[in-house]
């Protein structure tokens, strides 16, 4: 990392600490922090929290080009200091949603099991808002081996073979103008895994370089179905 990549890192975790005052709390090896990156639509214009739409599946990269993440608005308060571990048995606490109604949240759209995630062709995991023989209502389901998460308690494992919780993306939100930031991960990161796993299929639909170059600046949020050509419902 040179100096300025050091300087916008360490800017981001003070930014987060400084709205998010339990953030101390959560600090560990479990937290890493990234380039603070600006939540942007299709047009490149901020994204206002209040413009989300409730229940809906949003899709934005992060920490790095190639990495989907979901951003969703539950439309209700989340769980707040959930404890939780990542596979290999480490702590960490999950402090709850951001937004007026602390019910915004993101994590990373990479399943904790078989790192299924949604390309642009298309997606085996998605946030569902109602039930189905295989699914519980308001979960992320990954239909790849039925891995099942809440998102409102950090994406904590309810059910499948997953091992861990998807790694929670860290949201700055600006009451002042409703703007959305992401600051760095919380859990369990299985980056490296996915880019061994998926080098050739990344550098194919996003060049080798940027798939593993980290977010700076900004991340453009698409609808999932805009963004991928087809989803997988199971």
């Amino acid at each position: 990392m040179d100096r300025r990549d050091f300087v916008k890192t360490c800017a981001a975790g003070a930014a987060y600490v400084a709205s998010n005052p339990g953030a101390l709390a959560a600090r560990g090896a479990e937290l890493r922090d990234y380039p603070r990156a600006l939540l942007v639509d299709e047009l490149k214009k901020p994204l206002l929290a209040g413009s989300l739409r409730p229940n809906r599946n949003y899709i934005f990269h992060y920490p790095y080009g190639g990495t989907p993440c979901f951003l969703l608005d539950l439309g209700r308060p989340t769980a707040n200091d959930v404890a939780l571990k990542t596979a290999d048995g480490r702590g960490y606490l999950w402090r709850g949603g951001v937004g007026p109604k602390r019910a915004i949240v993101a994590y990373s759209a990479i399943c904790a099991h078989q790192l299924a995630y949604p390309t642009k062709q298309i997606s085996f995991i998605s946030y569902r808002d109602s039930s189905s023989p295989t699914a519980a209502a308001n979960t992320i389901h990954c239909c790849a081996e039925h891995s099942e998460y809440d998102p409102a308690r950090g994406a904590k494992v309810l059910g499948g073979p997953a091992e861990q919780p998807l790694a929670a993306i860290l949201l700055e939100h600006d009451p002042k103008t409703d703007q959305l930031h992401a600051t760095g991960t919380l859990g369990g990161e299985l980056f490296n895994k996915f880019f061994e796993k998926y080098e050739f299929k990344l550098a194919i639909d996003y060049g080798s370089q940027r798939a593993k170059r980290a977010v700076d600046g900004m991340t453009v949020v698409s609808e999932l179905t805009n963004f991928c050509q087809q989803q997988v419902h199971c």
